[in-house]
């Protein structure tokens, strides 16, 4: 099997920015992901990405896209990388499953009779910008009602609830985004925020609070949501202890995010969040493998942090390749 310079895993800001000084420095290498925007796709309003404003996340997704595809790098799509693993040679045996490997999974993560998978990739350096995904509120009807009417992405859902009632629950830019955009949609979104004020950008939270459709409870926190086959209403718990009931079409949930690290072993250092911890250069402990953007343990999750992170991530792998051929 060809051994790459390097596998990047990932397909947002991070893999991106990696991806485009690893293709100017010519290095051999992949970048992996199961789709391609993540979370970045999923944005509302993008105003703050250096040199372009006024965008989304759908669109400023496209541009990274395309900006690979100038480098004549396209992102192999579909792939879940199930674990990395580093062999007695120091390189790194990557394996995936696609959406057609199913039956004969767990036969190939047995690999030949020890613990050692099948690789589907080998690479002598590894950087994780695998991202983040939505943290779930945990409560009654939040599985059953998923995409019946529950939502983690307003970006991609909210559109189809014109002229319907919907919440949206959380405090932080993300629930800030969701609440905006409704406003132009729903013809009545409420804000359920647990927090007496929200945590996101001041220009957001004016915004948001100069729509006459939107009603903002504070000190409220989500118990249940209600329906039968699709979503009917939110049961949420004011700061009094009381139990009160709204009449909702659709539910927005926007409570944070939960790193996706599963992917790299136990040896692995993370902090309690489960968040990769890495240094000033995005180095990991296991020499060789590196992590960049929200999967870190960067305190700042935003786009432009993740793209930096993912060129310093880079620049590091390539001295680290450098000092193996010396």
């Amino acid at each position: 099997m060809e051994k790459h310079d390097l596998i990047i895993i990932g397909g947002s800001a991070a893999a991106t920015a990696a991806g485009i000084y690893a293709a100017r420095r010519n290095l051999n290498f992949k970048i992996v992901s199961k789709d391609f925007g993540g979370e970045v796709a999923t944005s509302g309003e993008v105003d703050n990405y250096p040199g372009i404003p006024d965008t989304d996340g759908l669109q400023l997704a496209e541009k990274f896209k395309k900006h690979l595809a100038d480098y004549g790098v396209e992102p192999e799509t579909g792939v879940e990388v199930e674990k990395i693993i580093k062999q007695e040679d120091e390189s790194f045996c990557i394996a995936a499953k696609t959406g057609k490997e199913t039956a004969n999974w767990s036969e190939k993560m047995a690999g030949n009779g020890n613990d050692a998978p099948k690789c589907d990739y080998i690479a002598k350096t590894v950087i994780i910008a695998t991202g983040v995904h939505p943290r779930e509120l945990n409560v009654t009807g939040e599985k059953e009602l998923r995409n019946k009417g529950v939502s983690y992405c307003s970006v991609c859902d909210l559109p189809l609830f014109k002229d319907k009632i919907v919440a949206t629950i959380g405090g932080g830019n993300s629930a800030l985004e969701s609440g905006i955009m409704g406003a132009d949609i729903a013809s009545k979104v409420y804000v359920i925020n647990k927090n007496p004020a929200f945590k996101g950008d001041q220009v957001l939270i004016d915004n948001l609070l100069s729509k006459k459709n939107v009603e903002v409870i504070y000190k409220a926190k989500a118990a249940e949501i209600l329906g039968d086959g699709f979503v009917s209403g939110l049961k949420y718990n004011n700061e009094s202890g009381e139990t009160k009931e709204l009449k909702v079409d659709g539910i927005f949930i926007h409570i944070g995010m939960v790193p996706n690290s599963k992917v790299v072993s136990d040896e692995v250092e993370k902090n309690q969040f489960g968040e990769i911890v890495v240094s000033k250069n995005c180095e990991t402990n296991i020499p060789g493998l590196f992590a960049a953007g929200d999967v870190t343990d960067v305190p700042f999750k935003q786009i432009v942090i993740a793209a930096g992170q993912g060129c310093c991530a880079l620049l590091q792998a390539v001295n680290y390749l450098n000092r193996l051929k010396q």
